[in-house]
């Protein structure tokens, strides 16, 4: 009799920003974490860029991100891959939500929901909208709790149906949205741990609820906290964020690892970009990141 044991599942982990604008300090400390947890847990690490909205993602913008990600010495595995050539795979997974009853088209606007607290009342539900184009088409949500174990911020759950309302999967002007997009392809890709930004801990609730009734696996869940300016606004290219200096490297990851709960020594920052992230890959622990939303920029340095 043979005895076997099932193999473990290998880790595969992924960094996937919006080519809106270069990586600014915020985003490499996504990428940073992202990058630390698959190394060190021998894993794959993925780059998906996320430009699914191109009116706000400037020609170029994709190569230079990868450009200053391969200066940092944070190299991917296989090929990036990028969410505009999924179109297809994007309406053939709503065209199963759609089969099972649970999608209908929606012309509310943003200022009515705004008006009403941000929480969709769920006013189109059972009005019969055709799903033509300039209509929104959402997915219907319920009382269920969706809960999940975060790595850093612990439990964290949401009712959807009072905390979040149905929620749209395709836009009035035709793009997929994020939530449907992320979903479909973490499980194209095999995604089993997705390390990312604590603003988008809400989005997490919504994303387990389309993946069991897809019947998609799961990942592992954990939200570093995100990087905020003077006002408390989270760095972006919408808050005149700084691209990151990338011909200052060791400085920026050094920055970048203590924001992320790591102590590299002082004497460190000097040492080749290449030394600090196998330092960084020895001694990650993600236990040691801060159990926060965010951290003021000047916290890091």
């Amino acid at each position: 009799m043979n005895d076997y044991s099932p193999q473990p599942i290998s880790y595969v982990g992924r960094f996937a920003p919006s080519p809106t604008g270069p990586l600014h300090f915020g985003s490499l400390v996504a990428a940073l974490a992202s990058y630390f947890d698959a190394r060190s847990n021998k894993g794959t690490w993925l780059v998906r860029m996320e430009d699914l909205d191109p009116p706000r993602e400037p020609p170029g913008t994709d190569a230079l991100i990868l450009e200053q990600l391969h200066i940092l010495g944070l190299e991917w595995d296989g090929e990036v891959l990028y969410q505009s050539s999924r179109l297809d795979a994007y309406r053939a997974t709503l065209e199963r939500l759609k089969a099972t009853g649970l999608c209908f088209s929606c012309d509310c606007t943003r200022p009515r929901i705004k008006s009403i607290g941000g929480i969709y009342d769920g006013r189109c539900r059972y009005r019969k909208l055709p799903f033509n184009s300039g209509l929104a088409t959402r997915v219907k949500t319920d009382k269920n709790l969706y809960e999940f174990e975060d790595a850093i911020q612990g439990n964290y759950s949401q009712i959807l149906e009072q905390d979040i309302g149905d929620f749209t999967l395709l836009r009035k002007d035709g793009l997929f949205a994020y939530q449907l997009a992320v979903v479909v392809d973490d499980a194209d890709q095999g995604i089993n741990h997705v390390v990312r930004g604590y603003d988008l801990l809400e989005s997490t609730p919504r994303q387990i609820y389309l993946q069991q009734l897809l019947g998609f696996l799961t990942p592992q869940y954990a939200h570093v906290p995100v990087v905020v300016n003077e006002q408390g606004q989270k760095l972006s290219k919408q808050h005149f964020a700084d691209s990151i200096d990338v011909q200052a490297a060791s400085t920026v990851l050094h920055n970048a690892m203590r924001f992320l709960g790591l102590r590299p020594a002082k004497a460190q920052i000097s040492e080749p970009p290449a030394d600090l992230l196998a330092w960084g890959i020895d001694n990650w622990d993600i236990q040691v990141v801060p159990k926060l939303a965010n951290i003021p920029m000047h916290a890091a340095h």
